[in-house]
């Protein structure tokens, strides 16, 4: 097999790395800006964690009808990327609403920008998946996942670094958010260079899901783990922000070493769980994987030193690697393109 890339796969190389680089800049920072800025309250903290999984919940099956209905998706997914950026310029306006509604209001943009992030996610992911030959798959994920880790690192890094003594100011946030939204202007640039497949029209009318999927009880009990998956996860998530700025008194800087540790470990552990799936079973490895993520929570309490909990986000980044790798190989070859629209995005 050839390890040339091809003109969409370069192309995605591209879109990922600036995409990955305008969520990192705003995304990375939401919960230290909430409770540094706008006094958020440990509730409304757990809201910015728990408020986008629930609206990509809501939104994921309409996003598929709409999808599978398009004979192309590029322009569909690259506007709904240009709108979901462009909220980032709602996010800056926040400081200047009344302090009493500042967080709600917060929390409501951040609700409404995954309206859109769902649908370009939901889309993009189908796309390329289309893009991608079966047998290229794992290889390319591999490189992308390590390359665009490399990105969110570096961009991370210097972020933490510039505003290391700014965590309580509001400028240097309306600022990071504005440079979000350069990098989606970007991202959709690069969206549009893709070349895509027409699909072909046929007269026969299709209905929106291809329903006997759930005849597959391999198909249902992937189905029931992921939810179970999601839901322990994302209970947690919300609970580890706070205990990192309200009880271990975490920084700007020492937010973006977290995530530097996390994603360093990523670049270099991306081809292991490649390897190892390839060796063992998918399936299997994806397995331990998210056991190895079921620790993180544990560990993270159990201490509030700063360094350790580093050492906690580089475990953390070791098992993640696996999870985002193997959840694009399973049932690619069993699961047809309209439902890939659900299955990829549902994890």
């Amino acid at each position: 097999m050839t390890n040339v890339r091809t003109y969409n796969e370069k192309i995605s190389i591209y879109h990922g790395m600036v995409s990955t680089i305008a969520i990192n800049l705003a995304g990375n920072f939401y919960p230290i800006f909430a409770i540094s800025i706008l006094g958020a309250t440990n509730y409304q903290v757990g809201l910015i964690s728990s408020l986008p999984p629930l609206i990509a919940l809501l939104m994921t099956i309409p996003a598929a009808i709409l999808l599978n209905r398009l004979q192309t998706q590029k322009k569909t997914v690259a506007m709904s990327v240009l709108w979901a950026r462009l909220l980032f310029l709602l996010l800056i306006g926040v400081v200047y609403i009344s302090s009493p509604y500042q967080a709600w209001v917060f929390l409501i943009i951040i609700a409404f920008m995954n309206v859109p992030a769902t649908i370009s996610n939901v889309g993009w992911q189908t796309l390329i998946s289309g893009m991608i030959k079966d047998e290229r798959r794992g290889s390319f994920f591999s490189d992308r996942n390590r390359l665009l880790t490399i990105a969110g690192m570096i961009s991370t890094l210097i972020i933490g670094i510039i505003m290391k003594n700014q965590t309580n100011n509001a400028s240097a946030y309306q600022w990071l958010f504005f440079t979000a939204l350069l990098f989606g202007l970007l991202e959709v640039f690069f969206l549009m260079k893709h070349k895509e497949t027409v699909q072909a029209v046929t007269t026969t009318k299709k209905s929106s899901m291809d329903w006997s999927i759930f005849k597959d009880h391999g198909y249902k009990w992937f189905l029931i783990a992921a939810l179970c998956f999601n839901f322990t996860w994302q209970m947690s998530w919300g609970i580890f922000n706070i205990y990192h700025v309200r009880i271990a008194e975490a920084t700007i800087l020492w937010i973006s070493i977290f995530s530097v540790a996390c994603q360093l470990v990523q670049i270099f552990t991306f081809p292991l769980w490649k390897k190892w799936a390839e060796a063992k079973s998918n399936t299997l490895m994806l397995v331990w994987a998210a056991l190895g993520m079921a620790l993180v929570p544990f560990l993270t309490v159990l201490s509030t030193n700063l360094f350790y909990l580093t050492c906690v986000q580089a475990l953390s980044g070791f098992f993640i690697s696996g999870v985002v790798l193997l959840l694009f190989n399973p049932f690619a070859g069993t699961i047809t393109r309209r439902n890939k629209n659900v299955l990829y995005h549902y994890l």
